[in-house]
């Protein structure tokens, strides 16, 4: 409760300068003045709490600058009221009331003036490290291939595994590496007021892989006290707001779990920049609150626990792309002239962003950027925001440029099925073989998952769908070997030298060409060749030995980017 105290005494300032400014130069009786603006004084504080109780604003200059108004502009014309009931009030006490009113008025626009242009200082204060090269994801990096729809379809489907199941709704889903293992977590959350009344405590949390689509929601028990849906004083916003009530909250607290199981509770917070609501993105906390006990601790965020992967949430990271992108140059720029502005699709899984690990397997959230122009659906690059330290990678160079963004692959997945009504979700780019590809999700209206879409970013003709993952990314890697036309991977490659002998070959020939397929005595590697790269393969037969320099890829196969025949091509 000390911070809705403090926040309504705050908020009560104005007024009481008023009653004071009266009792001072009233030619009324300054006790029974003072008495009224007392008892005024008593009520108003009283109702201000209450909503201050449930509202919660962060005690900070424009929210208290507009509390203070919004007060005094209700409590003093009944003050005045009361103290001359009928009455016109003194124009010797009107006069400096006005003047203080005009005070705050012009406060107020002040500090709005203030929020806009502090967005250049805003900008500045994002940690970024600039890339050269708009690099796509490489294939070590783990993209969540399952959309959060249809994780939370599967889970409700299983909402019968929790007792009591009518008291309960499934919370926020949340994405986490636990035990090795990328899942997504989600809490029971309470399914009303009565409901909480009733229940007391929440029984626990679901996972579900966020690679596997086939995997199926486990339930774990663990009695939680303080969530989200709670009341009163176990609701974990009010909770936080109550011991920190000068930083601002930002999104919804989410559940993560740490080495032994347990839930917790992590809400990002910050300070906001000298006297408006833009955060301070140098001054970013996390709050880590056991759902048990209440009790809480603020970290740094990159200080935070280490089984904690998102210190910073998603709806930070998304603040953060637009205060990046937008308002490089300032506010007035952003409006005007645009240069060098840049648009953050909100084409992600969570707030407009969608957490991806890398083969450290720490977090970073993924988003694309495009441009501030209609009609343009090109990438002009994309940002990789540390999900621990808010740290923003923008990757923006000349390599990847006229790819398309993620609405235009969405696009082409809604176009792909018109009359199933089938729509694309959470497309990601990452690196095939060199090519940069959006994978999307293709889910049905009720949010099942149907296939996989493998998109090449720089061709919208170019797409492959399938029921898995795998068999999409095969049937992807072979279309790609097919066209004549493919630049293949990058000049980062590594490839590596192979020696042997042919014991079997398979030729396949499509429209777009022939792709040869051989295997070497001893060695299980699928080596693959497109004939239009190297058009002696399609005479490769048994007992041919070949050099070759080769891409081994993640699947068993290797892709052959040089290839000698001993007796053809020596």
């Amino acid at each position: 409760m000390i911070g809705v105290l403090i926040a309504t005494v705050i908020a009560m300032i104005l007024y009481l300068v008023g009653v004071i400014i009266t009792v001072s130069i009233s030619s009324l009786n300054a006790s029974r003045v003072l008495k009224h603006g007392l008892i005024l004084f008593g009520i108003g504080y009283l109702v201000t709490g209450i909503i201050f109780y449930l509202m919660m604003p962060a005690i900070t200059v424009p929210n208290m600058l507009i509390a203070n108004i919004i007060v005094a502009v209700v409590l003093i014309p009944l003050f005045l009221y009361v103290i001359q009931p009928g009455e016109k009030a003194e124009t010797k006490v009107l006069k400096p009331l006005l003047l203080i009113f005009s005070i705050g008025l012009i406060g107020m626009i002040v500090v709005i003036i203030l929020g806009f242009t502090t967005l250049d200082e805003a900008n500045q204060r994002i940690s970024v490290q600039q890339e050269d090269e708009a690099k796509p994801l490489t294939k070590d990096e783990t993209p969540i291939t399952v959309a959060p729809e249809f994780a939370r379809n599967k889970i409700q489907k299983a909402m019968s595994a929790v007792p009591n199941p009518q008291f309960y709704d499934l919370g926020k889903l949340q994405v986490q590496k636990v035990d090795e293992e990328i899942v997504y977590v989600a809490p029971v959350e309470f399914a009303g007021f009565w409901k909480y009344l009733r229940g007391k405590e929440t029984e626990g949390y679901f996972t579900i892989s966020a690679t596997n689509i086939n995997a199926q929601p486990k339930f774990h028990e663990s009695a939680m006290q303080y969530t989200n849906s709670s009341y009163f004083n176990k609701y974990v916003q009010r909770v936080i707001y109550n011991k920190y009530p000068h930083y601002i909250q930002s999104g919804e607290a989410q559940i993560e779990v740490d080495d032994d199981g347990k839930p917790w509770y992590v809400q990002t917070i910050y300070r906001p920049m000298h006297v408006t609501n833009k955060p301070n993105l140098e001054d970013v906390k996390v709050v880590v609150i056991d759902p048990v006990s209440g009790d809480m601790q603020m970290f740094d965020t990159k200080e935070a626990p280490a089984f904690i992967e998102g210190s910073i949430s998603s709806e930070m990271a998304t603040l953060e792309n637009n205060y990046f992108g937008k308002y490089v140059h300032g506010w007035l720029n952003s409006v005007f002239g645009k240069r060098d502005v840049k648009i953050p699709n909100e084409s992600g899984s969570e707030s407009g962003v969608t957490p991806i690990f890398d083969e450290n397997g720490d977090m970073f959230y993924f988003t694309d950027m495009t441009s501030p122009k209609e009609n343009i659906d090109s990438a002009l690059g994309y940002t990789l925001v540390d999900a621990r330290s808010g740290e923003l990678i923008y990757f923006g160079g000349k390599k990847n440029t006229a790819i398309m963004d993620s609405e235009g692959a969405k696009q082409i997945v809604n176009k792909q099925f018109p009359e199933k009504k089938w729509e694309g979700y959470m497309p990601v780019l990452y690196n095939i073989d060199g090519n940069p590809t959006w994978v999307v999700n293709v889910l049905d209206p009720n949010g099942l998952h149907k296939q996989f879409a493998y998109i090449k970013a720089n061709d919208s003709d170019f797409a492959v769908f399938g029921d898995t993952a795998n068999q999409t990314l095969d049937a992807y890697r072979m279309a790609l070997l097919q066209a004549p036309g493919n630049v293949g991977a990058t000049e980062d490659k590594v490839t590596e030298p192979i020696s042997g002998e042919v014991d079997r070959v398979l030729v396949t020939s499509t429209e777009q060409g022939q792709v040869v397929q051989f295997l070497l005595t001893n060695d299980s590697t699928i080596y693959i060749v497109n004939a239009s790269k190297s058009p002696l393969a399609i005479f490769l037969e048994k007992g041919d030995r070949i050099n070759a320099e080769v891409q081994l890829l993640d699947n068993g196969t290797a892709t052959v980017e040089e290839m000698t025949i001993e007796g053809l091509t020596q």
